[in-house]
């Protein structure tokens, strides 16, 4: 349904939306930043601090179903503020908390939050800009979006510095509020429409029992863990620890995937459309990623090297976009929305496998070390061990695509 709106008005609506997405990409990767800091505040291992990342991913696919019927049925103006809302109030805890346990909490509301970034941006293209500028649309919010958490590292690291990281994320809730704000003033009022939750329950079902859409879905979230797992959270203190690069290189470096993920969302979806081979493109980002990632690992990079490999395991990692649109393939085009938000939902959610994943096995290659206050301090071998899953998690992936590819050609 397009909305008969000014030019200038749909535009605005489009650009807050855009600057959501990139607004809490800021936030996601803020952990990166502030790990030491944290971790000492709330006397955090690297286990809590595992979960302490990895909830966001967890409330991130919880809330795609029920946030996406309510942006179809509510509509942006009251559900993008509100949401704009639990992710900006979702950093308080970091400030006025002192238990581990709150801050883990507003982790998780900014996944709920969050949620409505993207599937907002999809939302409001598709109501105020014709079918035929959906792609383009979509794709500068992408861009915009990552953007954002290219401006989470080292730009957002420089103000920490300049002006300590409390006074950071005080400022993050601030612009969160004005955001909110405009969100409702700009948005057009939509009439509410009744919930029929027998015909919703059906959809969704008729989604989560496909076989097809589950082994894609299962398959691509072994293989996040370059972007959700490493550039996510714990790629600067892996750098500083174990290359030992300043604090600035340890933040700059990490954006490099980002940037390749905006440029490479586009560019993967032209060239799987162009060769019309979705599951090759699939299994040769697999393959690019395993690679890149254990050449890391093994310590065999440069500083230039490595933003080279960063930026095209960035490319690779936006191999998301070609699983989403294979999983609608497989359902009734009725339910083609609702795929979509489910096949980024069960992709997403193996965020949380990573970053939990990653903490446990920090512990436990842990050799005893600690600060003066107690906090744990990690080696070069005990994030080597930990973030072995990542590649791990590419080979696999990249295995179960290569027999459903077979699979379908015979």
């Amino acid at each position: 349904m397009t909305l008969s709106l000014g030019r200038w008005n749909a535009f605005a609506m489009w650009s807050l939306a855009s600057l959501f997405f990139a607004y809490q990409y800021v936030i996601r990767v803020l952990p990166n930043l502030i790990m030491p800091d944290v971790m000492d505040k709330f006397q955090m291992d690297a286990s809590v601090f595992g979960q302490f990342s990895g909830i966001f991913y967890i409330a991130y696919a919880i809330a795609h179903i029920p946030v996406g019927i309510l942006l179809d049925r509510v509509g942006p103006r009251l559900v993008l503020p509100v949401l704009i809302l639990l992710t900006a109030s979702g950093m308080l805890p970091l400030l006025y908390s002192d238990v581990w346990i709150y801050p883990i909490m507003g982790r998780a509301l900014i996944g709920i939050g969050s949620t409505g970034a993207i599937l907002g941006i999809f939302k409001i293209v598709r109501i105020v800009y014709p079918e035929e500028k959906f792609t383009l649309m979509s794709g500068i919010s992408i861009a915009i979006g990552f953007a954002g958490a290219i401006y989470g590292f080292q730009p957002n690291n420089y103000n920490i510095t300049v002006f300590g990281w409390e006074n950071v994320v005080l400022g993050l809730f601030v612009i969160g509020m004005v955001l909110a704000s405009l969100s409702y003033l700009v948005m057009p009022k939509q009439k509410i429409e009744p919930m029929k939750f027998q015909n919703i329950w059906e959809d969704i079902w008729a989604v989560f029992s496909n076989p097809m859409v589950l082994s894609l879905c299962l398959l691509g979230g072994l293989m996040v863990g370059p972007l959700e797992g490493f550039a996510g959270v714990w790629a600067t203190e892996y750098l500083k620890t174990v290359y030992h690069y300043s604090d600035n290189w340890g933040s700059t470096l990490p954006s490099f995937i980002f940037f390749g993920v905006g440029f490479g969302a586009p560019l993967l979806a032209y060239l799987a459309n162009k060769t019309h081979s979705y599951y090759g493109m699939t299994i040769l980002s697999g393959i690019g990623m395993a690679v890149g990632f254990t050449l890391l690992l093994m310590g065999l990079l440069d500083r230039p090297t490595m933003m080279i490999i960063f930026s095209i395991i960035g490319i690779l990692s936006a191999f998301q976009i070609l699983v989403i649109y294979l999983a609608t393939t497989y359902v009734h085009e009725k339910v083609l929305g609702l795929t979509t938000a489910c096949a980024n939902m069960i992709i997403m959610g193996f965020g949380y496998l990573f970053h939990s994943s990653i903490g446990e096995l920090l512990t436990i290659f842990w050799d005893g070390s600690s600060t003066a206050d107690g906090a744990a301090i990690y080696n070069s071998y005990a994030y080597t061990m930990a973030l072995t899953i990542i590649p791990l998690g590419c080979v696999l992936g990249t295995l179960g695509f290569s027999w459903l590819a077979v699979r379908r050609k015979a």
